[in-house]
């Protein structure tokens, strides 16, 4: 197994919510939390677009989100469906017919904004055709695009207003006997969000999207959606989630499972402990960090690395992680196997040194849970 110490003032006790599946991914309940992009081509475009989603896929997308603004689109949806290799869902706004022809057309799961979808009686047909093809759907409350109804009442948006239109469509839903649904009560800001999140997940026990919209550029969108969500998770509110970023949706799949590995709610590939590098350090850290980030990216397994620059805390951070290598002087430094010191190595042998131990023991954890997965059988 992976060194990953289990502490009690670690843990984080989720919500109790219901489980729907999207496809075959589950959400809610136990299950893991589940992570999302949502492509950025032109979806009548059927080879760009499934080229994204295979990507997303590659990086970890568990559930790809198209958008299915017009009839061309959804024509489009059968075959990017059908070669896709994760669940999507149809993203659709004001046009309900375009739901229901993403749902004929094989999506897994359609979110509908309860803002701008229309009247209960073309709800009603949505949830017909969900039913009648075996789609989820996502209620996509949106601080942007709240019902005129209720901006008069609130006069603003607000997170009264943002969970009361969440509220109003799960009871047509649920009216009409669909509990095949999740919910997002989204807003750009931080504050606004959070605060309908957590009255919206004491008010229902359905499954919850997470999302900060409108996050941003990669660097800010990224901090914004770190405080945001992390913030939710660490309460324990979120069963699925996207990054929205202004920025390549790979890198909302990265960003995504970052937030998740932090809080220790999902570990997928390695996890890089590095210092910020000072006088101290014994080689590039900066450098070295940058090109091992991009020479491990193949590599899935949950595990840790450490790269420390220097003796101060390197050997320290090398006892919790699966390999490690902390500067010392005279172009060296020491190599750490599963917690261990093991060897020197030089600098300048040193990334392909590290990359060689990190697959080898990605090997070795792979064969471990393998064992372990016989055994119980």
């Amino acid at each position: 197994m992976s060194l990953n110490p289990v502490r009690p003032w670690r843990d984080i006790y989720r919500r109790k919510s219901r489980q729907i599946m999207v496809g075959d991914v589950p959400v809610g309940g136990d299950a893991p939390i589940s992570v999302q992009t949502m492509t950025n081509t032109d979806s009548g475009d059927v080879a760009a677009t499934v080229a994204q989603v295979q990507a997303a896929a590659e990086a970890g997308a568990d559930i790809v989100r198209v958008s299915a603004p017009d009839e061309a689109a959804t024509k489009a949806l059968r075959e990017i469906v059908r070669e896709s290799p994760v669940p999507i869902v149809a993203d659709i706004h004001f046009h309900y017919k375009r739901a229901i022809e993403a749902a004929e057309a094989g999506a897994a799961c359609l979110r509908i904004n309860p803002g701008n979808i229309g009247d209960e009686k073309r709800v009603k047909e949505v949830i017909r055709a969900a039913k009648d093809h075996g789609c989820s759907m996502r209620i996509g409350v949106n601080a942007g695009s709240l019902e005129r109804h209720l901006l008069e009442k609130y006069r603003e948006p607000c997170p009264e207003a943002m969970v009361e239109s969440g509220l109003e469509h799960i009871r047509i839903l649920q009216d009409n006997d669909f509990h095949e649904f999740k919910i997002s009560v989204k807003a750009s800001d931080v504050f606004l969000a959070a605060a309908a999140y957590q009255g919206i997940a004491d008010a229902t026990d359905a499954p919850i999207h997470l999302g900060i919209t409108e996050a941003g550029g990669l660097m800010s969108g990224t901090i914004k959606s770190a405080i945001g969500l992390g913030n939710l998770l660490w309460m324990g509110i979120g069963d699925t989630l996207r990054v929205s970023l202004s920025a390549d949706p790979v890198e909302e799949v990265r960003v995504g499972y970052e937030i998740l590995k932090s809080l220790g709610l999902r570990h997928r590939g390695v996890n890089i402990i590095s210092c910020p590098s000072c006088a101290r350090q014994g080689f590039d850290v900066i450098k070295t960090v940058e090109i091992l980030e991009k020479r491990l990216e193949h590599v899935k397994t949950p595990m840790s690395l450490s790269i420390i620059g220097c003796v101060v805390n390197g050997p320290g951070e090398a006892l919790m992680t699966d390999v490690g290598f902390t500067g010392g002087g005279a172009g060296n430094g020491m190599v750490y196997l599963a917690g261990k010191q093991s060897h020197r190595m030089s600098n300048e042998a040193m990334i392909d040194h590290i990359v060689e131990q990190v697959e080898k023991r990605a090997a070795e954890i792979e064969a471990e849970n393998a064992a372990q997965e016989t055994a119980a059988e």
